[in-house]
């Protein structure tokens, strides 16, 4: 029975297989037959869409299209309306050129006329002139160049009156407002930088315990004296002063060393040579440190600050510089307070103006042993060392060497001639006050006209008798101002110097 189903089994496979193939056919093509309509709905579909999105899109083209076209025929329009208002304007302009040329034509014909009238007139004017010539020399009895060099005169003698006259008038005229400007910046700076009078220094006088340490001093054949002024580079004066010894020298900076080199000496006792050059190097090196404090200070009392330290070092020396009796560290940081004052008022650079200042005299700290003013010396050292081109000019310039470049070097010049002159500040010696004097009555004599000169009140004043013949009222201010100026070119003074001429014109008659 099993062997039965079995067989059975093996004859319905077949059947069962083909069946199922059969079966997996049919399906299969219904798939495949379902995904071809699928794909042609799809594709339909996107066609569809295709077609709806430039159906859209055509639209959007020809709306924009309508823009632009309605937006070119605005323009035209607009252009078109630009372009005949133009057209007017040309006309319009046209028209105006061509009624000005007309006048310009009219007013040329009638400027011809008038031309052919003046040149006719000239032409009869010129002959009158002539005839009237001829006639003033038959009764002048003059030629025409004679007449001329007369006429010449007289205008001349009337121009000179009237150029002293303006003259006259215009210095007033800026004195006073001059005066009155510079008296308040001047007063104002004075005032903000008053310091103490100061004494001369020319020579270092060391006090000795007694006379006996002059024996000490001088030594054995005078051994000692001789060591100490070759090793100092000095003079010393021994002489019937009781208790004291000079030092002299023209280097101050050696001068102050040698000084603080014998007072040690004289405190120590031991006076010989090998002693002399061991105090005399110690001292040295003491007074190059105060030396370089003084530069220091004297910066940091002006306010100037960023100096070389080699600029510093040669300021410091004028702390032993005096002139006219004015320490001339002390004029250098006073000049520097009275220019930035002064510039500050003005509205000018007032550093340049304090550095150009406490500079303008730093030559003299080395015009012993460099040729040259100390203007031309200080510029050139300090343009060594890169400062600013304006403060050079300043110190070459502060005594009119070379040209004044900026207005801080006429600050400096002002306020050097300020710290110079004020009261107490210098003084001469009767030797430079007698030249000085000379020297103005000389300039004075040697103009024409003049009869005597005197200078009174120690210079600062001459006063000068002309003859009224030879000299009038308005020539004796222009005589003043003459000498004035012949003054300021040749001399040098402190301060200013003023300058009188004095006419007198008496009339004598007798009564008979």
């Amino acid at each position: 029975m099993e062997g039965l189903n079995i067989w059975v089994l093996l004859l319905l496979l077949p059947i069962f297989t083909g069946l199922g193939i059969a079966l997996g056919y049919y399906l299969k093509t219904r798939q495949v037959e379902k995904a071809r309509r699928d794909a042609r709905d799809e594709a339909e579909r996107i066609l569809e869409e295709a077609r709806e999105h430039a159906r859209e899109l055509e639209i959007q083209a020809r709306d924009k299209a309508l823009e632009i076209h309605q937006k070119a025929e605005a323009e035209l329009v607009r252009r078109r309306n630009e372009l005949s208002r133009e057209e007017d304007r040309l006309q319009k302009r046209r028209d105006e050129l061509d009624n000005r040329i007309e006048r310009l034509e009219k007013r040329e014909q009638m400027l011809n006329k008038r031309q052919s009238m003046i040149d006719k007139r000239a032409n009869e004017i010129e002959k009158l002139h002539q005839q009237e010539m001829e006639e003033l020399q038959r009764i002048s009895s003059m030629t025409k160049d004679e007449a001329r060099l007369i006429l010449l005169a007289e205008v001349e003698k009337e121009a000179r009156t009237d150029m002293a006259r303006i003259i006259r008038q215009v210095e007033m005229e800026a004195r006073e407002e001059g005066e009155a400007r510079a008296r308040k910046i001047i007063a104002a700076a004075i005032q903000r930088v008053a310091s103490e009078h100061v004494a001369e220094v020319t020579t270092s006088v060391v006090p000795l315990p007694s006379d006996e340490m002059k024996g000490r001093i001088i030594g054995r054949n005078g051994r000692n004296i001789h060591a100490f002024e070759q090793a100092a580079g000095v003079d010393v004066i021994v002489d019937d002063t009781p208790e004291a010894v000079t030092i002299s020298c023209f280097d101050s900076v050696r001068r102050e060393v040698a000084r603080r080199a014998l007072n040690k000496l004289i405190l120590d006792g031991r006076i010989h040579p090998a002693h002399i050059e061991k105090v005399l190097k110690n001292e040295q090196k003491e007074v190059d440190r105060d030396i370089i404090e003084a530069g220091e200070e004297a910066a940091y009392d002006a306010g100037v600050s960023g100096l070389h330290p080699e600029i510093t070092k040669v300021l410091g020396r004028l702390k032993y510089r005096t002139s006219y009796g004015q320490n001339q560290l002390a004029h250098a940081v006073e000049t520097a307070k009275l220019a930035a004052v002064i510039a500050a008022e003005l509205g000018a650079d007032v550093e340049i103006a304090k550095a150009a200042a406490l500079l303008h005299d730093i030559g003299k700290a080395l015009d012993h042993n460099v040729e040259g003013t100390h203007a031309q010396i200080g510029a050139e050292l300090v343009k060594r060392y890169g400062v600013h081109p304006k403060i050079v000019n300043a110190i070459a310039s502060h005594h009119h060497e070379v040209e004044q470049e900026s207005v801080e070097a006429a600050i400096v010049e002002a306020a050097d001639a300020i710290s110079g002159a004020r009261p107490g500040a210098r003084r001469e010696s009767l030797e430079q006050y007698i030249k000085r004097v000379r020297a103005l009555e000389e300039i004075a004599n040697a103009h024409k006209g003049v009869t005597q000169s005197y200078a009174l009140q120690a210079g600062r004043e001459v006063r000068i008798f002309v003859r009224p013949e030879d000299i009038d009222d308005l020539e004796s201010i222009r005589l003043a101002r003459d000498i004035a100026k012949k003054i300021e070119e040749t001399m040098q003074y402190p301060g200013q110097i003023k300058v009188t001429v004095i006419r007198e014109t008496r009339a004598v008659d007798y009564a008979k």
